[in-house]
């Protein structure tokens, strides 16, 4: 049996799409283990069905955060036994990269997102410098790599002179639940509170709106959102959930009338993003606004699955009133939610995974 180890820094609760892939290569026979970090609030990981080993660090951010993770991680790689390595975005990919080095294995590299453009990176050129020296190194130094799209695999193929592998992160199609929108009409969305995800935006759009908004997520941004809910006086419209298992969310997920996916031009990593909830929306069958940037443009071509938006109040409240009041074209939008789910799911994503991977390591 080979025994794969996945990298991430996140504490691997809500890590939806390494939690697919760990799974599709146990599911193979393979012996895997998901290295993440285990922080106060962690919850339990006891129901996946692989080893997970979680890092206990005294920092949790900033640059000592990031040196301490990469040194624990370092000294648990060395130790562990591994026949292939498989590091997720720049932040984990130093420690994979020397102990492949060093015991003669192979590694995979997957980004999840364009690291070095984030809105936390862009502003700090030192620190932008650092990671685009990791980032350049972990793509040009795998023995394969992947991300989460298509505008993403073409910037790093052309950045770094590599193939990128696309590995899109859609929901089985278990998940494809009955749609069955409440008789009271909400908008929904569900992710991270952080910054450019264009909340401030639709908070502010509520008040043109004759809607609810349910919010499902914690963040960055969670304090100062719900201040500005008070000050505005939208309490009884805007609606903190807090943050929801995984689990959980598709049940919530096709009550809604409208999915929220507008994100705001705050670097090129948000612009060339594939965010999950675009599948998530569309696997419950739910209608949504959509980012305008070139994936979603792409996508929404195919199958239009929802509105273009801008990141801007009143495009924002054009659409939704428009979803709001507009039953045909909800309706339609709806059928191509589920014809959409038949072709982007992961069972498509799962066999494409193995074909690529098994053609570089036929042995495997």
């Amino acid at each position: 049996m080979k025994k794969v180890i996945f990298t991430v820094t996140n504490d691997l609760v809500t890590d939806q799409r390494m939690q697919r892939i760990c799974g599709a290569f146990y599911r193979r026979g393979y012996d895997v283990v998901l290295v993440g970090r285990r922080l106060g609030t962690s919850e339990s990981v006891h129901h996946l069905p692989y080893k997970t080993r979680r890092l206990v660090c005294a920092f949790n951010k900033g640059k000592l955060f990031y040196l301490e993770f990469n040194i624990r991680l370092f000294f648990y790689l060395l130790f562990s036994h591994s026949d292939l390595l498989w590091a997720v975005d720049c932040d984990t990919a130093v420690p994979a990269r020397f102990v492949s080095l060093i015991k003669r294995i192979p590694w995979v590299f997957d980004a999840h997102e364009l690291f070095t453009m984030v809105p936390e990176v862009i502003n700090r050129k030192r620190v932008q410098a650092v990671w685009e020296k990791v980032q350049a190194m972990a793509f040009k130094r795998s023995a394969m790599a992947f991300t989460v799209g298509s505008a993403l695999a073409d910037w790093f193929g052309q950045q770094y002179g590599t193939k990128v592998h696309v590995l899109k992160n859609a929901p089985p199609l278990e998940m494809s639940l009955p749609y069955e929108p409440d008789a009271d009409k909400f908008i929904l969305y569900q992710g991270a509170l952080n910054e450019g995800r264009g909340l401030e935006c639709l908070i502010r759009a509520m008040e043109q709106i004759h809607c609810k908004l349910l919010i499902a997520g914690e963040g960055d941004l969670s304090h100062s959102l719900r201040q500005m809910v008070t000050k505005l006086g939208l309490a009884e419209k805007v609606v903190f959930l807090g943050r929801i298992q995984p689990a959980a969310l598709p049940a919530l997920t096709r009550r809604a009338w409208i999915g929220y996916n507008v994100s705001e031009p705050k670097g090129l990593s948000y612009e060339l993003s594939l965010n999950n909830k675009f599948f998530d929306y569309l696997h419950a069958g739910l209608p949504s606004l959509i980012n305008p940037f070139s994936e979603y443009v792409k996508l929404n071509s195919q199958f239009q699955v929802g509105l273009l938006t801008n990141p801007s109040i009143p495009s924002i409240v054009e659409n939704a009133n428009l979803l709001l009041n507009d039953a045909v074209l909800h309706k339609q939008l709806a059928e191509n939610c589920k014809l959409a789910a038949t072709l982007w799911n992961w069972e498509s994503e799962e066999a494409h995974l193995f074909t690529i991977f098994e053609s570089r390591f036929p042995d495997a």
